[in-house]
């Protein structure tokens, strides 16, 4: 029996690589009566392709990504979920698809096998062939090695051919190819351009937003295509500090009446805040902070008209942020990402919500402070630490699917900063790109709302006088590439950001 026909590492050279190596995995494999035996005694770098369309899609993605950490797997990238029309077998379900890049010890054969065992056991059984199943796990890369045999093949043989398979491998690199491993996997496409050629030779992201192929972030109970339009999050402040509307919602009956009135003025999301980071603002603890959040978060749930709205906690606290997705919150926006609190992400990534992770140095009370004000670039600097933030949120086990990202306008940046990053939308989406694809192709929130550096161009000393001067700084943020404006004037901003959407589907 003839147990692979080929299993070598590749050699190749690619332009772009940046940190050139000439060190090649090795594994040494021996044929039995038995089958393989695989001696091996270094990590490899895997890339494994995940597809579901029965039952749960999304409980099954889970499920199988825990499964796989137990299995000796250690996850460090995931793509963004993409839910597409089936392929080859038309009549069935559609797919939800991605792709997650780890490392692992297991050889080649050893993680296919446990790759099958995980689809044993939820659920999947022989079948038509591209027909429906509860999950699907392919090995699309194994360390620089092709693989031949007659149970596996290294890289998948039928990659190149499908877009929902391209897509997701696309988004778990850079743009930067920065190591020799990443640039074998592009030359095994045998395309001039890499991997990156084969995606456009397909359609690229011209695919990616139309019926067969959406990216989708999962929130509450839905798929949410962030793209098909403009997001407005209303900003409800239970605090009697915040510098705009400190004191106006501290009862519930206040603060329920202002949710009414911005979800009937157009909001799409409800941001809850009970704690206060206005610049120099004193903390306080979860305990306080929950008392003031909790009892409106119950009475708002219960309001018919948030039916199908979605929820948020502004907090920095994991204790926070549990006990408001306990009672029906569907997104946690931490201004922080993490950096206030050690176990937020751990937190984050077992109650599996969205998470918006902002960029901020320092705390409320030294953000402004000279040494956090000083940029050399404010927008490749400001790419640069939130993606490191996100970085340690997957290695958490959030995945890209799940983040949204916040430049952070107001926080550790002067007036001139706050007016470059909202022009630099599309410099950070970039920069972020050269690290990582899904990143960048996160939902980006802006939330300029009534902001200082707004009264120190329009000399308006008042946060109230700022809603002309926010509506400007929103459609500037809109048209620049921003996917959710934070407001506090629901009803002005929506209008702005309606004629945003007209105007780039004139595009």
């Amino acid at each position: 029996m003839n147990i692979f026909k080929q299993l070598v590492p590749t050699k190749f050279s690619w332009r772009c690589v940046k940190k050139p190596s000439n060190v090649l995995g090795c594994f040494l494999f021996h044929s039995s009566s038995n089958g393989v035996v695989e001696v091996h005694s270094q990590e490899q770098e895997v890339v494994i392709a995940l597809g579901s369309n029965v039952g749960d899609r999304l409980h099954n993605f889970d499920e199988a990504l825990e499964q796989m950490r137990n299995s000796g797997i250690k996850i460090t990238r995931h793509g963004c979920l993409y839910e597409t029309a089936p392929a080859y077998v038309t009549d069935q379900p559609r797919f939800l698809n991605s792709a997650v890049r780890g490392v692992t010890k297991l050889g080649p054969f050893e993680l296919l096998r446990v790759l099958k065992k995980i689809e044993r056991d939820m659920g999947r059984s022989d079948g038509i062939r591209y027909g429906p199943r509860p999950i699907d796990l392919d090995i699309l890369f194994y360390g620089k090695f092709k693989i031949n045999s007659e149970s596996l093949i290294v890289p998948h043989e039928r990659i190149w051919e499908r877009p929902f398979v391209v897509g997701p491998l696309i988004d778990l690199l850079g743009s930067d190819i920065d190591s020799d491993t990443v640039a074998c996997w592009h030359s095994f496409s045998r395309h001039s351009g890499g991997l990156f050629g084969v995606w456009d030779k397909l359609g690229g992201d011209s695919l990616v937003g139309k019926d067969g192929m959406r990216r989708v972030l999962p929130v509450g109970n839905r798929l949410w295509d962030w793209s098909s339009k403009t997001s407005v999050m209303g900003i409800l402040n239970l605090t009697p500090d915040s510098f705009s509307d400190g004191g106006k919602y501290l009862s519930v009956e206040a603060a329920v009446t202002q949710v009414r009135s911005m979800l009937t003025e157009g909001a799409d999301i409800i941001d809850f805040g009970a704690q206060s980071t206005r610049p120099m603002a004193s903390k306080i603890s979860a305990e306080e902070e929950l008392g003031r959040l909790i009892p409106v978060v119950e009475a708002v749930t219960k309001m018919p008209e948030a039916e199908g709205k979605l929820l948020s906690v502004d907090t920095f606290y994991s204790q926070v942020a549990s006990e408001a997705i306990s009672k029906g919150v569907h997104i946690v926006n931490d201004v922080s990402s993490g950096r206030l609190d050690s176990n937020m992400h751990t937190v984050v990534a077992a109650l599996k919500v969205p998470y918006i992770a902002m960029h901020m140095r320092g705390d409320p009370s030294t953000m402004q402070n000279r040494e956090n004000l000083i940029y050399d670039d404010v927008c490749k600097e400001v790419a640069s630490e939130v993606y490191a933030r996100v970085r340690d949120a997957e290695l958490a086990g959030i995945p890209a699917w799940r983040v949204i990202i916040d430049p952070g306008i107001g926080f550790s940046k002067n007036t001139k900063q706050n007016l470059d990053i909202l022009m630099g939308i599309q410099t950070i989406h970039t920069e972020i790109a050269k690290k990582s694809l899904a990143v960048s192709h996160a939902p980006l929130l802006a939330g300029p709302s009534r902001k200082r550096f707004l009264g120190e161009v329009c000399d308006h000393a008042a946060a109230a006088e700022r809603d002309p001067a926010t509506v400007a700084s929103v459609t500037a943020a809109v048209l620049n590439g921003a996917n959710i404006v934070r407001v506090h004037n629901v009803r002005d901003n929506a209008d702005a950001v309606r004629l945003c959407d007209a105007m780039l589907g004139r595009r």
